[in-house]
């Protein structure tokens, strides 16, 4: 990209919400995650679910890794304008969230569903490695 940022009204970005044309708006960044589609480990269809809204919230309650932080910046094609988010109704990032990282690292899960989706994530690895380990433990007593 060249050295001037495009910035991108809530409008056009809005247009992109298929699995074969999806842009993201995430703290006010506008990102072509597109060809990324495929290789999300949580499938393609729950980033196409995020579209023409304000995905902020999104991105941010699934605990995503450094590392998929980092490969946003592979995706970024510019910035949302902020007043035509307003104007169309959308929620936007609050501004001291686009001019600072958050306090805190830790989020409060905004339903009860996605603390049990959260919970699963972190119980089901755990219980297939106990019965990993439970099944060798049982064949080397043999």
């Amino acid at each position: 990209m060249s050295g001037e940022r495009k910035v991108y009204t809530f409008a056009e970005v809005s247009q992109h919400k298929t699995y074969n044309d999806c842009w993201l708006i995430i703290d006010g960044k506008v990102y072509d995650v597109t060809k990324f589609l495929d290789d999300h480990p949580g499938g393609g269809d729950v980033v196409v679910s995020s579209t023409a809204k304000d995905a902020t919230d999104d991105f941010e309650d699934v605990g995503h890794s450094k590392n998929a932080r980092k490969m946003l910046n592979d995706y970024y094609i510019g910035d949302i304008d902020l007043s035509t988010m307003k104007s169309a109704g959308a929620k936007s990032p609050p501004s001291s969230k686009l001019a600072q990282p958050p306090q805190s690292s830790t989020r409060i899960p905004s339903s009860s569903s996605n603390l049990t989706a959260k919970i699963l994530q972190f119980l089901i690895p755990l219980i297939i490695l106990g019965l990993a380990f439970g099944v060798r433990f049982y064949k080397k007593s043999e």
